[in-house]
């Protein structure tokens, strides 16, 4: 697909909407990942800005995004709350925890996602779980849902790069051209 960025495959054959909302989806998260390239696990938990983010919390916190959209689509509970107790500790690696470990799984999830994806319509109306921001429920389509991923992995993504250019000054678009044969 023209217009993106990095050279993403799908795991599954689509076409139309699907195929442009998942590609550029795939195409954001091989951005973020860029900003991973080449750390230590001690640089991946380090605070380099006045947030308290850090580029392996900010793997873990998409990957938990992406476990959580899968579940919300596949369960499709009426009922559905978010347990406040699973987002504590979801921006931070902790003891025992890897960037290898969260890089699998962001990669595992997002083919389920997609495959997934590519067997239902983006029409479908899926139960959104309740939340002390969102207390009433609320039914969002497919698309909706894919287009809410989006932007999550965008805007931390712009977190990840401000991070990695703090830690060392790389930024993602300055690695992506350095891989990028020139024509």
């Amino acid at each position: 697909m023209a217009g993106t960025y990095t050279h993403v495959t799908l795991s599954v054959a689509v076409s139309g909407e699907k195929e442009d909302v998942l590609t550029l989806l795939a195409d954001q998260r091989a951005m973020f990942k860029i900003t991973l390239r080449g750390l230590t696990e001690e640089q991946a938990r380090q605070r380099t800005t006045v947030s308290e983010l850090t580029l392996g919390g900010l793997l873990k916190h998409l990957t938990w995004g992406e476990q959580a959209t899968l579940k919300d689509l596949r369960e499709r509970d009426e009922n559905a709350e978010i347990d406040l107790s699973e987002l504590a500790g979801n921006h931070e690696l902790l003891d025992g925890e890897t960037v290898a470990h969260y890089l699998a799984e962001y990669d595992r999830v997002a083919a389920e996602l997609e495959a997934y994806v590519a067997e239902t319509s983006l029409d479908d109306l899926i139960p959104q779980p309740t939340a002390p921001w969102q207390p009433e429920r609320e039914w969002w389509t497919v698309r909706k849902m894919l287009l809410h991923r989006l932007r999550e992995t965008a805007h931390h993504s712009g977190h990840a790069d401000i991070i990695r250019e703090s830690l060392d000054g790389q930024t993602t678009m300055a690695a992506l051209f350095e891989e990028t044969p020139s024509s």
